[in-house]
């Protein structure tokens, strides 16, 4: 591994050969934050939406020394039976990767029907008290197996899951990641995503690295990002960028999606080929950034594996 800071950008060499270098870098646009433990990146595998497919994610990271911190799921604990919860959970605790599973009903899901509209109504949000409920209900079953993340897209379940997590309700260690479907665009709508209880705040992939900047001047929480977003999330991919979004973004959880793939979520066995084949890819993509990485150097700094905590965060005062 080598040192992040002394990294080469992509083809400086060569253009500044022919006069046509960058502005050097500043470091006052650096994130000063890590990772509790040290680090200043791990990375996530997303969309791993069931027993097959996880199986299919870790026997390829194996064979494509590709380093796992998280593993995420998308279509929802409902989706899933009680026997295959705890076979994920199993096979991540066997090898010391987090597991996140997504909670409860969401807006598309139900008879919202102003999410189709032009102006996206309530977006991806739980839709009155029975939705709440039942993304309690999922994070109580979820934790119950043995599950030690939990993936929300609704301001007040993450609230929620933070005042049940304080009283006990479920386990204290219990970790909470914020979904791109609602990721926070400015500082401030990141702080407060902190200040709810999040543990862990995925960013839409569009963001600027000023942005990036901004935000954590006023954040140390970790940040998810898609390196390459699915295609309903932008299909952005930001491969030449990995280095500089470690730098800005820092402590940052970089996750491999796959541009150019048909939606799977709610995942079924009706989808099992078209599943297993992301899932595979998804690895695959993630050896092309650390590849990269290395190339220019900039391969240093990774938290160690086996670590999920985010460390002391800033939080409201919860009701008496």
């Amino acid at each position: 591994m080598t040192d992040a800071s002394a990294a080469r950008r992509p083809g400086e060499q060569v253009l500044a050969a022919l006069g046509l270098g960058a502005p050097d870098l500043s470091p006052a646009d650096a994130s000063p934050h890590t990772f509790p433990g040290g680090g200043r990146w791990r990375t996530e595998i997303p969309s791993c939406e069931g027993p097959e497919a996880l199986g299919v994610v870790l026997k390829e990271a194996s064979l494509l020394d590709v380093p796992i911190h998280r593993i995420s799921q998308g279509s929802g604990v409902w989706m899933l039976t009680d026997a295959e919860i705890a076979e994920m959970v199993d096979a991540t605790n066997e090898r010391d990767i987090e597991l996140c599973l997504f909670t409860g009903p969401r807006g598309t899901w139900d008879i919202g029907g102003s999410t189709r509209t032009d102006s996206r109504g309530a977006g991806l949000r739980a839709r009155g008290h029975d939705a709440v409920a039942g993304c309690v209900e999922d994070a109580v079953r979820a934790t119950e197996l043995g599950v030690k993340c939990l993936l929300v897209a609704d301001e007040g379940v993450l609230w929620t899951l933070h005042r049940a997590r304080l009283a006990g309700l479920i386990p204290a260690d219990t970790t909470l990641k914020v979904s791109a479907l609602i990721g926070p665009v400015n500082p401030a709508a990141y702080a407060l995503h902190e200040n709810l209880g999040a543990d862990s705040i995925n960013v839409p992939s569009d963001l600027t690295l000023d942005h990036l900047t901004e935000i954590r001047r006023v954040s140390a929480a970790p940040m998810d990002m898609y390196i390459e977003a699915p295609d309903d999330l932008g299909g952005y991919v930001r491969m030449y960028e990995v280095a500089e979004l470690i730098r800005r973004g820092a402590p940052i959880y970089l996750k491999f999606g796959l541009s150019k793939a048909p939606g799977i979520y709610p995942y079924g066995h009706h989808m099992r080929d078209l599943t297993l084949a992301t899932a595979r890819e998804r690895v695959r993509r993630g050896r092309l950034a650390l590849d990269l990485l290395a190339r220019h150097g900039a391969d240093g700094d990774m938290a160690p594996l086996g670590s999920r905590l985010p460390g002391t965060l800033k939080r409201f005062e919860t009701p008496a």
